[in-house]
């Protein structure tokens, strides 16, 4: 059997990490696509659509997203632990956060790979 701890430094430490990782994931990637539009200052959908086209900038695109979502999922799972207390109504707004970022991350893959 493995015994947990459930309290000290390491706690969380994990999580920490993560939300830093995907932080940084979505600097980058806001500051690749900045320069990006100013280079090629689209002026109209098929010069956006022409954009999203390539492939490294629809990777990059879903990347963010993928990262925007987990570092959502941190934070809420964080609030609904710490401010929800009734046992159920947190497993339900975990459940309810996770099928919501889980479809949004769905959604974004099919409006990526539509283009």
């Amino acid at each position: 059997m493995i015994n947990r701890i459930v309290v000290g430094a390491h706690y969380g430490l994990k999580d920490w990490i993560a939300q830093r990782a995907t932080a940084v994931v979505m600097a980058v990637y806001t500051v690749v696509m900045a320069a990006v539009l100013l280079i090629a200052q689209p002026s109209g959908f098929e010069a956006w659509k022409a954009i999203f086209a390539i492939g490294v900038i629809k990777f990059l695109t879903f990347l963010f997203f993928v990262s925007l979502f987990y570092h959502a999922w941190i934070g809420m799972r964080d609030l609904w632990m710490d401010y929800i207390k009734p046992t159920g109504l947190r497993l339900s707004l975990h459940v309810l956060t996770v099928t919501l970022l889980v479809g949004y991350t769905a959604w974004v893959a099919a409006i990526l790979w539509r283009l």
